[in-house]
């Protein structure tokens, strides 16, 4: 099978459904949006040391994934727990970290930092999915994994830095 096709050589590309669309649609843009989180990910879990948290981020990819095909109008289904889930390690991992009083700012080790970018990757894929809810029915189970993804990312990104003995650096105002 050859990675090349021609069948996007006027801008469009085809859908699970055979649909064809141009490009730039809302829903293509949402799924390449996914996409670029899913791929920023990638290369969080090549740079991560600790294995246990790599089999974390290639899990939040094959979900990722999930998304991205099920947007593309493919019929897996998400498993409706997966919140619930997340909400689970995010407690776990915040029982060892220093306590969240402030803003923090996003940085640390490799493997934090790479992490705290994937969260902004996530947060835009979560607000393309909102976009793309307006116009067409997106399953509400999307919107809520992405919100919480975020959150566990954020959570991961900070776990992270501290099993490498990063201090978080504090926000701080620079108005006077």
């Amino acid at each position: 099978m050859s990675i090349y096709t021609k069948k996007g050589d006027r801008g469009e590309t085809g859908i699970f459904n055979g649909q064809r669309l141009s490009k730039d649609s809302l829903l293509i843009e949402t799924v390449g949006v996914v996409d670029e989180a899913n791929t920023f990910l990638g290369l969080t879990a090549a740079f991560a040391k600790d294995k246990k948290l790599r089999e974390k981020i290639i899990k939040i990819q094959r979900n990722l994934f999930e998304i991205g095909a099920i947007l593309a109008g493919a019929k897996p289904k998400m498993d409706k727990n997966l919140p619930k889930k997340m909400e689970k390690e995010i407690d776990e991992m915040d029982k060892v970290l220093p306590v969240l009083s402030h803003f923090i700012l996003p940085g640390g080790g490799k493997t934090g930092s790479l992490l705290f970018m994937a969260r902004t990757f996530v947060r835009r894929a979560e607000r393309r999915v909102v976009a793309l809810s307006k116009k067409e029915k997106v399953s509400s189970n999307l919107l809520v994994f992405l919100n919480r993804l975020s959150d566990y990312v954020f959570t991961l990104a900070r776990y992270s830095n501290f099993k490498e003995g990063v201090k978080e650096e504090i926000w701080k105002s620079v108005a006077k």
